[in-house]
């Protein structure tokens, strides 16, 4: 998989897309990859995909009310963000040293770093 936790992303397709900032210039919304579903190819993205919830009492201390989560989108809905230019990006693998490592198709640079292995 091309994506990993922590990943920060950029939504390419769907229905949060675009946002406006306070120029009127359209831009792709970004957030951080928080967590995978691996069977059903989507990704949990901080920020993204946000819907209200009615939450029902469960018992009398408990109150109810709207609740606002995030909902996981689907994988191809999203581009990884080149970290140098902040632009999204395709990912491919190459063999470095004899280990597999991820980097971006539009400037070449390497994605994973080796420090946190």
């Amino acid at each position: 998989m091309y994506i990993k936790v922590g990943d920060i992303v950029a939504v390419i397709a769907g229905k949060d897309r675009f946002f406006i900032d306070k120029d009127g210039i359209k831009k792709n919304k970004i957030g951080k990859v928080l967590k995978i579903f691996f069977k059903e190819q989507k990704v949990l993205v901080e920020g993204v995909n946000i819907i209200t919830k009615h939450q029902k009492p469960l018992n009398k201390e408990d109150k109810g009310g709207i609740l606002k989560q995030e909902v996981p989108i689907h994988i191809s809905n999203v581009a990884l963000i080149d970290p140098d230019k902040k632009i999204p990006t395709r990912v491919g693998f190459r063999i470095e040293s004899n280990k597999k490592i991820r980097y971006s198709k539009k400037t070449g640079n390497v994605l994973d770093n080796f420090e946190s292995k």
